[in-house]
């Protein structure tokens, strides 16, 4: 290959020690022969049946630890655990960020995530799931005029809607998006005339159509619900093609990943 032709080959980059220590536990993970609650020894174990030293181990423990796989409990046993869903979506959420998504995307994500939602729960939405709306309702109604306090209420109740669906993989998989509404929801009850009092209108009727298992009347009120959050946006004067992240201040930011 003469000089100044392109490479045709990327380079060929060898794992490093350590991540072949946290790949090897994780696989044993993944595949179900560990499963939650499963000891997996001490790091001085670990050494001599993965022959490295120790130094390797305790770094291939830590990135399990970081992803929420291994926990460390006394006598330095380690374990295997569940990781906790909020903290593998707020890595995505940082993603999303990172990677410019735009309102547009937010919303038109959040139109489907949020349909399906409420579908599952007035399907499958028991007294518990109707209960523990109603009592997010009241607490909104009573902060209609606290922005940050009627924007976290929002964030829940959404939530809400989507653990009353009984559908894990749908609570899970709207998360990460679900973690950006709240900055964007606080920013309409707080610079939109009746931006609040709109959405907890909207909750009402979202409840009552759970609680009469009216699938229409759901479907209406949730997709008139995201679309006026599409509308609020705009009226706070932001495009809804400019990356989401440009709407939020920094303490917004601190709040979304703490």
């Amino acid at each position: 290959m003469s000089d100044g032709e392109p490479n045709r080959f990327e380079p060929i980059r060898v794992a490093a020690a350590y991540e072949m220590v946290a790949e090897a536990i994780e696989r044993e993970i993944t595949s179900g022969r560990l499963k939650p609650g499963d000891e997996i020894g001490t790091e001085a174990e670990l050494v001599r049946q993965f022959g490295v030293n120790r130094s390797t181990v305790r770094e291939g423990i830590r990135v399990l630890e970081q992803s929420g796989l291994v926990r460390r409990e006394a006598a330095r046993k380690l374990f295997v655990c569940t990781p906790h869903y909020r903290n593998l979506s707020s890595r995505m959420s940082r993603a999303l960020v990172m990677s410019e998504v735009t309102f547009r995307e937010l919303y038109e994500t959040a139109m489907v995530l949020e349909l399906g939602a409420i579908e599952g729960a007035v399907a499958k939405a028991d007294d518990g799931d109707i209960a523990a709306l109603e009592d997010n309702h009241a607490r909104a109604e009573a902060a209609v005029d606290d922005p940050v306090a009627l924007a976290d209420l929002d964030t829940k109740f959404h939530a809400l809607i989507a653990r009353a669906s009984h559908n894990r993989v749908l609570e899970l998989a709207r998360e990460p998006a679900a973690l950006l509404f709240f900055p964007t929801s606080e920013m309409i009850c707080r610079k939109v005339a009746q931006g609040g009092r709109r959405m907890v209108e909207a909750h009402g009727q979202l409840i009552d159509s759970i609680r009469e298992r009216d699938l229409d009347r759901a479907r209406l009120w949730m997709a008139r619900h995201v679309t006026d959050w599409k509308k609020g946006f705009e009226r706070t004067g932001r495009s809804i093609d400019e990356p989401v992240e440009r709407a939020f201040d920094q303490g917004m930011i601190a709040r979304l990943f703490r």
